[in-house]
């Protein structure tokens, strides 16, 4: 079995989020790591992950907004710095799918999830280092997490969503 670590400059970890129920805001966390031990030999069956992203790195694009995610009112990044997710188990979903199941912990909150995962395969690079790529898709409800400031329009409406998509282009190198 091999340690395989996230490449950072090749890889995005990015989340949407509906805001007043009629449009999409996206985000990402710039600064992350990940180790996955596993075999590619077998597709990375025998997966093992472990993920943390630090909440300071957040950025949706609006200095204003960011600062208010980094805010007690969403993740609040002083007290809670990194969210993280280790893996609990990995099923076979189909062709290079899996499901890999696992528990999220935001803001000292833990739940267990389940994201689906697709291998797209492995590739030695330019310097001879292997390399292996996972797309990575879920969802969460934020208000599990504790991320739960809203408001409510004077028409009514939701200022934001509670269900938040999460997509991760994650390239791992092996050690």
């Amino acid at each position: 079995m091999a340690t395989w670590t996230i490449d950072p400059s090749h890889s995005e970890i990015t989340f949407k989020v509906r805001h007043l129920m009629i449009s999409t805001v996206k985000g990402n966390f710039g600064t992350f790591d990940a180790t996955l031990e596993g075999d590619e030999s077998n597709d990375f069956a025998d997966a093992k992950v472990t993920f943390s992203a630090d909440v300071t790195s957040i950025s949706t694009g609006n200095e204003q907004r960011d600062g208010h995610l980094k805010s007690p009112d969403f993740f609040a990044a002083e007290e809670y710095p990194k969210l993280s997710f280790v893996s609990t188990g990995l099923e076979k979903a189909g062709d290079k799918k899996y499901k890999l199941h696992g528990d999220l912990t935001i803001r000292a909150t833990t739940k267990p999830v389940t994201l689906d995962v697709e291998y797209t395969g492995s590739m030695v690079d330019f310097y001879g280092n292997t390399k292996a790529g996972f797309d990575i898709k879920g969802s969460i409800n934020r208000l599990e997490y504790g991320l739960s400031w809203n408001a409510v329009t004077e028409a009514g409406g939701i200022v934001v969503s509670e269900d938040v998509k999460l997509e991760l282009d994650v390239q791992m190198s092996k050690n």
